[in-house]
């Protein structure tokens, strides 16, 4: 008897196992690229977020990069140039007092003494913070007049007729 040649059968699968090996290389590589850039993109839009105090007590937030802070308007520190757009105030919260700057137009809200204001940027060597982003909270609008620093003597018993 005569046998005939065979071929392995390792030897017919092999052009299909190639291309197998080729699609998991390619989906390997787009996972780490994808995240890769998904890691890269979450690390640049994280800030710490921190109060006056805690700014001013820190100084130097270089290893931090962009911070945000968070304080109200100090009275009277609000200070623009005829024609600029540059503007110089103060913020505090608690006792320590943040001079900061922006560029740009600020909201209406940001005058009110009731205003949380949030500022988004990076604090300066020289110990002034320079933002360049401003978010205005408002709490006052959602809160009743018995939570607000009205006198007591003001709020009124609805139980009682005038």
């Amino acid at each position: 008897m005569q046998e005939s040649p065979t071929t392995p059968p390792s030897s017919t699968f092999a052009p299909a196992l190639r291309g197998q090996r080729k699609l998991i290389i390619l989906i390997a590589l787009l996972l780490v690229a994808f995240g890769y850039f998904g890691f890269t993109a979450f690390q640049s839009a994280t800030s710490y977020y921190l109060t006056v105090d805690e700014l001013v007590e820190r100084g130097n937030t270089a290893d931090l990069g962009s911070v945000q802070v968070k304080g109200s308007l100090v009275a009277d520190s609000f200070y623009r140039e005829d024609g600029s757009i540059m503007v110089r105030f103060e913020l505090t919260e608690g006792g320590a007092v943040l001079p900061a700057t922006y560029e740009g137009v600020l909201p209406d809200l940001f005058f009110n003494e009731h205003s949380e204001i949030i500022l988004a940027g990076e604090y300066d060597p020289n110990g002034t913070f320079v933002t360049d982003r401003v978010l205005i909270k408002c709490p006052t609008k959602y809160q009743s007049a018995e939570y607000d620093n009205t006198p007591a003597d003001y709020v009124q018993d609805p139980t009682q007729s005038s």
